[in-house]
């Protein structure tokens, strides 16, 4: 049989792997590169495979960069069954055609600008027709059971206790006579996270398709809770609002549980908590259609009538004046929205509206990527511009690590820990190749387990617990222009730094404008030279 890596191989997003055996294929994870414009571009590429060709379809979980590109491979000719969770099934019906609502508002803003410049109009990855089209396909799977999705391959999920409906996938795959159990880790929750159930122990595996997102780090170990009653209750004080930007799904509702707990113990005042997220919402109502899938405290609340998912005054808004009305309000509040990273979403308008107030909190609690605006908070910036508008960071910034979804380094070395015996091979990936690597090297020392780390387009040729690996030598993304991404990130959080220590120079020193019009001026004149090179570079 033949393992082919085609994403999130030396780089976290983008899962899928092909696996061909006995003139049969099957595709786990079909997701969204997801990153850098050179990373994103990715996801026109062609498939390295006929989607037609494909026997079936196994999707971990509901992310994005899992299943992402699920509609255009349904779109280019993919006909056959989606194996999944019921819970994942249900996410992915709102996930993938808000992820297709994106494509086209980024495809028409494109077309916008290419029709001034009389360039043709490029069309959208997928659109939400072809969401829709796509979500037929999937055929639900429960947790625990085994089902035989082509001949000789037989899978079952377990539950990987990352998101709800989260998976590891078991393939007992027989050939030559013989059986080779091979597991795909999707994406392994955080032990004793709310709501969802803890990761799933395998025992016996002969592969292992095994992630590394904090593969070389470790979570910090505080009361996140009271640290967020803590935050909650000062911004009161104050006479603030508490704005949380957070992810649509997972994240929202750890929050909301968290809240409730807090509420119910008294530690914090009762007061309004508004969901300002559609895709939140209805992420919300599918997590409070399976409470099967809820760990056992959250399960007993549910039981008793007391849904962890609600609070006495939890406010959904849906639509754009309701979400607008909310800035308008006079008393504190507790505002959850998306995007998690700060960058995209109604949180935007209630940034703008709160960063300058002193009174007010704005509480990190995911991992913020370079150059998002998240990110530049926590690095302190003074000043952001929001929808063209410059807005002064006055607010206390609070940045709670520890709600990740992932398990970190020693998470995922507990759970291959179940083991009761080596496997022929640990291939590691969904990390970025250094931490990837350095999370093979430990898995080889402290555990003793063969590990190696694919690239984008390697081979594994699997013969019973015997294999090779063939090297693609395919460059996923030039090395160049991941530098020149870099090297523009770095600009943009410069420039910024440099605004604001002119602007505080010139308010302080008045009698320094001269020289730093000079300077500024010089600045300006390198920038301008840049643009025309790059002008004339791009007309050849």
């Amino acid at each position: 049989m033949r393992l082919t890596f085609l994403g999130a191989a030396g780089m976290v997003t983008g899962s899928s792997y092909l696996l061909e055996v006995g003139g049969k294929k099957l595709l786990v994870d079909c997701g969204m590169f997801q990153g850098s414009k050179a990373t994103e571009a990715l996801n026109r590429r062609p498939f390295r495979f006929e989607p037609a060709g494909l026997d079936a379809v196994l999707l971990t979980h509901a992310h994005i960069d899992h299943s992402g590109l699920l509609p255009k491979l349904c779109k280019e000719g993919y006909k056959g069954k989606i194996y999944a969770t019921e819970a994942t099934a249900d996410l992915c019906r709102i996930m993938l055609p808000d992820s297709a609502h994106i494509q086209e508002f980024e495809a028409e803003i494109i077309a916008r600008k290419g029709r001034r410049a009389g360039k043709a109009p490029l069309a959208p990855l997928y659109t939400v027709d072809d969401a829709y089209t796509c979500l037929k396909y999937f055929s639900p799977v429960p947790y625990d059971e085994q089902r035989e999705v082509c001949p000789g391959v037989t899978v079952r999920f377990n539950d990987a206790g990352h998101i709800l409906g989260s998976s590891i996938i078991e393939l007992f795959v027989a050939e030559n006579g013989r059986t080779v159990k091979l597991v795909f880790s999707g994406d392994l929750g955080q032990p004793d996270q709310p709501i969802i159930k803890d990761p799933s122990g395998i025992d016996a595996a002969d592969y292992i398709v095994m992630e590394s997102t904090y593969g070389n780090r470790k979570h910090e170990d505080y009361d996140k809770e009271e640290a967020l009653a803590a935050i909650i209750n000062d911004t009161v004080k104050r006479g603030g609002n508490v704005v949380i930007p957070a992810f649509a799904v997972g994240r929202t509702q750890t929050i909301i549980y968290h809240l409730h707990r807090l509420l119910k113990a008294n530690k914090i005042p009762d007061i309004p908590v508004f969901i300002d997220s559609p895709l939140a919402i209805s992420a919300t109502d599918i997590f409070a259609h399976h409470p099967q899938n809820f760990d056992v405290e959250a399960y007993e609340l549910y039981n008793q009538n007391d849904n962890p998912l609600r609070l006495p005054h939890l406010v959904f808004t849906r639509t754009a004046d309701e979400s607008k009305a909310i800035n308008f309000l006079k008393e504190p509040v507790i505002i959850i929205s998306a995007s998690g990273m700060a960058d995209a979403g109604r949180i935007l308008h209630h940034l703008k509206h709160n960063l300058w107030r002193p009174e007010s909190s704005v509480v990190l609690v995911g991992y913020q990527a370079d150059g998002s605006l998240g990110r530049r908070l926590l690095d302190g910036v003074k000043r952001v511009k929001i929808m063209g508008e410059e807005v002064g960071v006055r607010a206390k910034i609070h940045n709670l690590d520890g709600f990740s979804a992932h398990a970190d380094q020693e998470d995922l070395l507990m759970w291959l820990s179940n083991l009761k015996q080596p496997p022929a091979n640990i291939f590691v990936v969904h990390g970025e190749f250094e931490q990837a690597t350095a999370f093979a090297g430990v898995v080889k020392d402290r555990l003793g387990f063969p590990a190696y780390v694919p690239r984008f387009g390697d081979v594994a040729v699997i013969d019973g617990r015997s294999f090779t690996v063939e090297a693609s030598g395919l460059v996923l993304v030039d090395p160049a222009v991941e530098e020149l991404q870099a090297l523009l990130e770095q600009l943009d959080s410069e420039y910024m730094e440099l605004r604001k220590r002119l602007e505080t120079v010139t308010a302080a020193e008045p009698a320094k404008l001269p020289a730093l019009l000079r300077g500024a001026q010089k600045v300006r004149k390198m920038v301008r030279q840049a643009m025309e090179e790059a002008g004339a570079n791009g007309a050849k």
